[in-house]
């Protein structure tokens, strides 16, 4: 009876620690035909202060972390090294803003395809922690969560 009254406790605590950083409402834009990139959106909040350090989807040849700036009155997108994710607050990957790219797509990403996604956070100890999502993919002029009109079109950026 120790024996399983331990082995409950460990798969508790382990369970705790998967639950360390969560994802809420998560997305993919559709793409069209020849369309070789599209963007994730999602929040993602963690319990401790973290990094979001990569990405990887089995639908495209690369995937980065990216960031939109504004650089002498132009919209500038480049990849990040990472993802700061202070402890308990939501960070928002959405068009226009911090975002997964997946570029050199294998094929068309069609309204209600669902991407598999793979994130991996690292906390201030260096312990990983891999989340597997089931990512939806809306269409081209889905609305974000919010009611936004998404500032991502078709491959590529709008001022």
């Amino acid at each position: 009876m120790k024996r399983f009254a331990l082995t409950v406790a460990s798969l508790a605590l382990a369970f705790a620690a998967q639950a360390q950083v969560s994802v809420k409402e998560p997305w993919v834009r559709a793409t069209v035909s020849q369309q070789k990139a599209t963007g994730a959106f999602m929040q993602i909040v963690s319990a401790k202060d973290a990094r979001l350090v990569e990405a990887s989807s089995p639908v495209a040849g690369i995937v980065e972390i990216h960031e939109m700036v504004m650089a002498q009155d132009v919209m500038r997108m480049r990849a990040i090294p990472g993802l700061e994710l202070p402890a308990g607050k939501a960070v928002e990957l959405k068009p226009g803003g911090y975002h997964v790219m997946l570029m050199d797509l294998k094929g068309q990403v069609k309204d209600g395809d669902v991407v598999p996604l793979t994130l991996v956070v690292e906390g201030r100890d260096g312990k990983r922690q891999t989340l597997e999502l089931k990512v939806p993919a809306r269409p081209l002029n889905a609305m974000t969560p919010a009611g936004n009109m998404g500032g991502m079109g078709h491959g590529g950026m709008k001022p």
